[in-house]
């Protein structure tokens, strides 16, 4: 058979997929101002010596059964039976830049549809539905998404992590075999955020072709990087099953989350700006289209110490900070003095507010701000009354001693007695009480996820998201924050749902840095929640400057955790300073263009983000350790206008202690930007800025307007 193309476009990349007689990807990069189908005959490949006599297509479905041999795509049988399908493609759609293609295997009596959608921003949407045709049951032991990638891609990146410590980078040259990240913790977790990107050889913010991939899946997941023995590279993505955990009846579908991918000529921030683009046109969504509020949450303020009378005078200290949205934490229902006991107990304590929410919600309102607060509905403590009275709700196997976990287990919600438990303890506090925000945790992994005695760890993840479904569309003004002990559920399946992540427990702001920068990979600013914490970090213990932990939570979701009562004089000068500076600031921070810039000395950390129209911009330097060298160099500032001249503002720097005389006085840094420059934004790419030598663990904000 003839092959067949078919090309989707965009103005930053392009991909040509081959859908006969299968489907295969031939090319995935940079927009084709000239592409003609006839280009794709020059790709026809060899056959290899000593192997088999056809050549094997890196299909979507990666089919073992054509002899790919390398990760299949799909895996699973029909009681050991119609094991290695093979796909021929039936019929093919294609509607602007969305592709359908439905290929069948009639011998192993499957059908599997493939969704391919190429957004404005240059992202790729893709997943495959898979469909039992006949009347046994068909196991589903894998099933995967594969894009083949260009030969050059050399290097994997990837993220790890742990609890107050997530998305942290890692690279590996990757020249043979494969690189693998699988979770089995059962939500997005901290540990392997559910991400990958290739790229050429020592591809670094602003240079190389990198080939970037998330899974929007909030459970458990698989992704991988492959080099078969011929040179061909190829990334892979999948929901990774529990064992017997995914069956298909006759006529039954499974889709695959949707993966998201992005192709870069201009290395890593490419990339992210793909990313953010499309997520701001496509899935991020505020009630009303406000501006992101200044938050304020009780948690590392007052714990589980609720009075209402105090709780109420930290409401009006918080206003007259600037604060827009005023948060009550863990502690406000039945028996949750401390975390070992109530959770499931989703009834007011009337010993800690005898007069109901109302008098601190209408308190909070008084004073000019929205009201949040804090719900972990996932879960259940053995010590409490729900657990007392419904011991079977718990999600586990029968016959097994069942790990507490923050002296927790997860309530099962596949059970619908639990689901509609859940929902009406949701809708009485949602519709008795005009709550704007809900801050959602879920602190523990899944360990021995079973319903009915089967694993049941993806259905856990499916029944979540319909409970938050449930909740969207019946209050469509309330938002929800995404936490999960910190970093440990975020992804673009629970960011349809939700309007913020906690990026972390940890606010130490030397930490932060490292944190946010990793997630900036593939969020924007404005769904990064990220606080001014104490000046002795709850986390670490360490101490920073209100100057360093305010310029640091900037370049977010602004907030405070802390106790505004007990800040002195100048705490609290320095929380409603950096309060003001994120409201001037923020239309440009959460609608701009994101940069990240590679410096000679790595323990300088530069941000960046600059208007769309490119009028204004503003950069952080961080400089988060000793330096290498007496002098931090020059700052090549992208993403500017080169024809025009900017005016350079340093807007904020450490508060230097200078003991004269009249004892010690306050002034900037000392022989920098003493005079205003105004320089063409050519000159600041290529040439750059001269950079002030900075203390470690202290950073600066400069300004760039157009003039």
């Amino acid at each position: 058979m003839e092959p067949i193309y078919h090309r989707l476009t965009s103005a930053q990349s392009d991909i040509v997929i081959r859908t006969q007689p299968f489907a295969q990807i031939v090319y995935w990069g940079q927009h084709l101002a000239h592409f003609s189908p006839q280009d794709c005959a020059s790709l026809e490949r060899p056959i290899a010596n000593g192997r088999l006599d056809i050549d094997t297509p890196i299909t979507l479905g990666a089919e073992l059964g054509r002899g790919l041999f390398g990760s299949p795509g799909i895996e699973g049988h029909r009681n050991g039976l119609d094991a290695s399908p093979i796909f021929t493609t039936t019929q093919v759609e294609q509607n602007g830049q969305n592709l359908t293609i439905t290929a069948e295997d009639k011998q192993a009596g499957l059908r599997l549809i493939s969704e391919l959608r190429l957004d404005s921003s240059g992202v790729l949407q893709i997943r495959h539905g898979l469909t039992n045709l006949r009347a046994a049951p068909w196991q589903v032991d894998r099933l995967a998404i594969t894009l083949p990638i260009a030969e050059r891609s050399l290097e994997v990146m990837a993220f790890h992590g742990r609890w107050t410590r997530e998305f942290q980078p890692h690279r590996i040259r990757l020249e043979h075999d494969s690189f693998v990240l699988e979770n089995r913790r059962g939500r997005t977790s901290h540990e392997h955020f559910p991400a990958m990107i290739a790229g050429t050889a020592a591809f670094n913010e602003q240079q190389g072709d990198v080939w970037g991939v998330h899974l929007g899946w909030s459970g458990n997941h698989r992704l991988r990087c492959e080099v078969k023995t011929d040179g061909r590279r190829y990334l892979q993505a999948e929901a990774l099953y529990l064992a017997g955990e995914m069956a298909l009846g006759e006529g039954e579908t499974l889709h695959t989350p949707w993966l998201y991918a992005s192709h870069s000529g201009n290395g890593l921030n490419g990339m992210s700006q793909q990313f953010h683009q499309f997520l701001r046109e496509q899935v991020i969504r505020f009630p009303e289209n406000k501006p992101r509020p200044v938050h304020l949450n009780t948690w590392e303020g007052i714990y589980f110490d609720h009075n209402p009378q105090y709780i109420m005078q930290m409401a009006s200290r918080a206003a007259e900070l600037g604060v827009e949205r005023f948060i009550i934490d863990d502690g406000w229902f039945k028996g949750r003095n401390h975390d070992r006991a109530a959770l499931g107990d989703w009834y007011l304590d009337e010993q800690k507010y005898p007069n109901g929410l109302m008098p601190v919600i209408n308190h909070v309102k008084a004073c000019g701000m929205e009201f949040g607060i804090w719900v972990e509905p996932e879960m259940i403590n053995p010590d409490s009354d729900l657990y007392r009275a419904h011991p079977d709700w718990v999600l586990a196997l029968p016959g097994y001693e069942q790990a507490t976990g923050r002296y927790q287990w997860v309530l099962d919600l596949s059970n619908p007695q639990v689901f509609d438990y859940l929902l009406e303890r949701m809708n009485w506090l949602l519709g008795e009480h005009p709550i704007d925000y809900v801050k959602w945790d879920m602190n523990r992994e899944l360990v021995q996820a079973g319903h009915n005695g089967k694993a049941a760890a993806d259905a856990q993840t499916r029944q979540f998201y319909r409970l938050l479904d449930e909740l969207n569309r019946k209050y469509p003004h309330v938002e929800f924050e995404s936490c999960a002990s910190g970093g440990g559920r975020i992804d673009y399946e629970v960011l349809k749902r939700t309007h913020r992540f906690w990026a972390s427990d940890n606010n130490d702001a030397l930490e932060r840095n490292t944190i946010q920068r990793g997630m900036s990979y593939f969020f924007p600013p404005e769904v990064m929640g990220s606080h001014i914490g104490n000046l002795r970090c709850h986390a670490t213990y360490r101490q920073h400057s209100i100057e360093f932990r305010g310029l640091t939570a900037l370049f977010g979701h602004l907030g405070l955790e802390l106790d505004p009562m007990t800040a002195d004089a100048a705490e609290s000068a320095g929380y409603e300073r950096y309060v003001q500076l994120y409201k001037q600031w923020r239309p440009l921070l959460h609608t701009g263009k994101q940069w990240r810039v590679d410096m000679p000395d790595a323990t300088t950390q530069v941000q960046g983000v600059v208007a769309q129209d490119k009028s204004q911009a503003l950069y952080l330097v961080s400089q988060l350790a000793m330096p290498d060298y007496t002098l931090a160099g020059n700052l090549r500032v992208p993403g500017l206008d080169p024809a025009a001249r900017y005016c350079i503002t340093l807007l904020d720097h450490p508060q230097i202690s200078v003991v004269g005389k009249g004892g010690h006085t306050m002034r900037k840094l000392p022989g920098w930007m003493e005079t205003t420059q105004t320089v063409s934004g050519e000159w600041l790419a290529q040439a750059g800025l001269a950079l002030p030598i900075l203390d470690p663990e202290s950073a600066i904000l400069i300004g760039f307007e157009r003039v």
